[in-house]
């Protein structure tokens, strides 16, 4: 029988502005490696950007399964399995295509003059506060915030409950029973907003869904709800983490917010190397194993547990060369930061649209705009399966 408590622990690290020694390390050396979970459970750690493609294409990997009750966990228990399975849910429903919609390139709900001006205000309410700022508060979470209120269809007064229901949720090494009357509180607010029918339904995502949900695959309303507050908490966590530690990366090279002043239509360059380089992922995408198979030298069982780590693939030197280097001119440049194959993330055009408009107006709006401390001594929150700074402090 495994001994459990000889292997490493993972996650390895709470920062954000660098790739953990011991990922850096596994993926040049073990990209399949066993470790030990939050909860206790062993578990494979696939940090290979080569394996964790094939993972992704494989259906000896399953997401979905990953929610069972009897499937080993990362940390608390998977509370509903539509958590785990959720495009698989909307697929079924008929669904899927209008979150697709709302999250590709037609965007009907967050047009671009409309994350500029959201971008700008926050921006204008930290100069008011004086300096050193809060990029994170200001301009992260309250773009992020806002984007997905509108998108979803919520009002702007709910944000703070729905901000820390959501930082709730995705804090490891927390009591189970909290996790769960907390995604109780999230689910049953969203129930109230579906029955409130006074808004039309184009007012929002979630209640574009509720008037399409009729097929025969059609979601209970707790079902549509558990799927809604998916959305809202990845979205949200992603997007405030991303815009907080890709502001860190790029006010750390001058030179690089000098070439993008100078050229504004080099913003989408500088997006895709910020999406590699920034680190997210602050625990890893949980598959389970559903039938015996080799992976890098490894052989995994069924029922295993799997967890993916996109940010050590994106530092994988067999696919990036000289992976430390910062470089927008990068090409090819195949991040793995939205996933691969049938589970690539739907929420990918929206997160690089708003990250490049955001930037851009943070440029433009503070142009002298530069971190107040070292990335060394910037403060995370910890044990964030998104991982956020604390706080981004800045001058201008």
């Amino acid at each position: 029988m495994e001994q459990t408590d000889r292997l490493p622990r993972y996650p390895f690290s709470d920062r954000g502005d660098r790739l953990a020694p011991e990922l850096a390390e596994l993926v040049r050396t073990c990209p399949v490696a066993r470790v030990r979970t939050n909860s206790g459970d062993p578990a494979w750690l696939v940090t290979g950007h080569a394996e964790i493609r094939r993972i992704a294409r494989s259906p000896a990997f399953a997401r979905e399964q990953a929610g069972d009750p009897d499937s080993p966990v990362q940390d608390t228990p998977i509370l509903a399995p539509e958590l785990m399975g959720a495009l698989a849910y909307l697929r079924r429903a008929g669904l899927l295509d209008e979150v697709r919609r709302t999250l590709g390139r037609e965007q009907p709900d967050v047009p671009a003059d409309w994350v500029r001006a959201t971008a700008r205000e926050g921006l204008d309410e930290m100069v008011r506060t004086g300096t050193p700022g809060d990029l994170q508060k200001h301009f992260a979470e309250r773009v992020a915030g806002r984007a997905l209120c509108r998108m979803i269809g919520l009002p702007v007064e709910d944000l703070p409950r729905l901000a820390e229901w959501a930082d709730t949720d995705l804090t490891m090494n927390i009591p189970a029973e909290k996790v769960a009357d907390n995604w109780t509180r999230l689910r049953d607010h969203l129930l109230d907003r579906l029955a409130d029918r006074s808004r039309p339904p184009h007012d929002g995502l979630l209640f574009r869904l509720a008037e399409r949900n009729t097929g025969p695959g059609r979601l209970a309303d707790t079902q549509l709800a558990n799927i809604v507050a998916v959305l809202f908490v990845s979205g949200y966590e992603d997007l405030a983490s991303l815009l907080g530690v890709a502001a860190i990366h790029l006010l750390s090279r001058p030179a690089a917010v000098q070439d993008l002043r100078a050229h504004p239509e080099r913003m989408p360059r500088y997006v895709e190397e910020l999406l590699r380089v920034s680190v997210v992922l602050g625990n890893g995408l949980a598959r389970v194993v559903t039938e015996d198979t080799e992976l890098g030298g490894a052989r995994l069982r069924k029922g295993e547990l799997v967890l993916l780590s996109t940010d050590a693939a994106n530092f994988d030197p067999e696919v990036f060369p000289d992976p430390e280097r910062f470089d927008p001119d990068r090409a090819p440049n195949p991040h793995m930061r939205f996933g691969h194959g049938p589970h690539y993330c739907p929420g990918a055009y929206f997160s690089r649209r708003i990250t490049e408009l955001a930037f851009g107006v943070l440029l433009e709006r503070l142009p002298g705009v530069r971190l107040a401390l070292p990335p060394e001594r910037i403060p995370w929150h910890p044990d964030r399966m998104a991982i956020m700074p604390a706080r981004v402090p800045v001058h201008w």
